[in-house]
């Protein structure tokens, strides 16, 4: 939300520098605050409280980029008889590993290898026998009832399966 404000005033006060480039008037507020920044001096009250004010709002947005935060978890929805204020997350491999034995759990799978990211999951699975259609819409039912049934995640991410026939 910070970055966004910053963004915003930033992208306005360039709107402005070009405008007035560009030949057209400067606007009312543009010229008392170039005036303002311009006749006062470094050392005033409200030069060093903006100076302050910058300067704690970007260690803020340091320190928010360098924690890690809940990323790496998955937020599980809450029960329908539980308190809304419980929250439980599940960590992205643990997700990985339990849709990964659900799908060798689906016939003509030999190998599976599963990638758990915020809003999409990504299975390969490798066919050793059975049709490829056959397998891909069994393994898509299969990983939506899990995901539904055992991982109970807030939100379903996007589900991509690729299907590969087994080189053996």
């Amino acid at each position: 939300m910070a970055a966004t404000l910053i963004l915003l005033a930033a992208a306005a006060l360039l709107l402005e520098a070009v405008w007035q480039r560009t030949g057209h008037q400067a606007t009312l507020w543009w010229r008392s605050l170039t005036d303002q920044l311009a006749t006062r001096p470094v050392d005033d009250v409200w030069i060093l409280c903006g100076a302050a004010v910058a300067a704690a709002l970007g260690l803020w947005l340091v320190i928010l980029a360098l924690t890690p935060g809940l990323r790496p978890q998955l937020p599980l929805r809450v029960p329908a008889d539980g308190h809304g204020r419980m929250r439980a997350a599940l960590n992205r491999k643990g997700a990985a590993l339990l849709l990964r034995d659900t799908a060798l759990r689906v016939p003509g799978v030999s190998a599976a290898r599963v990638r758990v990211h915020r809003h999409r999951v990504t299975i390969r699975a490798d066919v050793g026998f059975r049709e490829t259609d056959d397998v891909r819409d069994e393994l898509t039912a299969a990983l939506r009832r899990a995901e539904h049934e055992q991982l109970a995640l807030a939100r379903l991410p996007r589900l991509a399966v690729r299907i590969r026939r087994n080189a053996t």
